[in-house]
């Protein structure tokens, strides 16, 4: 049997971070996290095999630039996602990357993790 693709999850609200949790799951992805916050994070990049993420691009005002850094330097693929409708939202440096607009539907999770995790 080959091994779950493993996910990590950096978000700050509870609620949101579990409902991610039960789809990624559901879907067949084994869940790192979820990390609520930068620091948390960086923890866990530097601790775990991680294949794909997603990454609230706001959390409680903190910027998830240094997390999204840390995972292209690792040559990770991750989505964020957020609240904001605009583009502007995104890191200044990683504009080019995929975005979730909240509140997602389980399909476009699956299909944007399926994207991240293609060879």
């Amino acid at each position: 049997m080959s091994a779950r693709a493993r996910v990590l999850i950096v978000e700050d609200e509870a609620l949101v971070a579990f409902a991610l949790e039960e789809m990624l799951g559901d879907f067949g992805y084994e869940v790192i996290g979820p990390a609520p916050n930068v620091q948390a994070a960086l923890k866990l990049v530097g601790a775990e095999k991680i294949d794909a993420a997603i990454l609230d691009v706001n959390l409680g005002g903190e910027t998830i630039e240094p997390v999204a850094e840390a995972l292209a330097g690792g040559g990770v693929p991750f989505v964020f996602t957020t609240g904001y409708t605009s583009a502007s939202a995104l890191p200044p440096n990683f504009k080019d990357r995929p975005s979730l607009n909240k509140p997602y539907q389980p399909e476009a999770l699956r299909d944007a993790v399926a994207r991240l995790l293609k060879p």
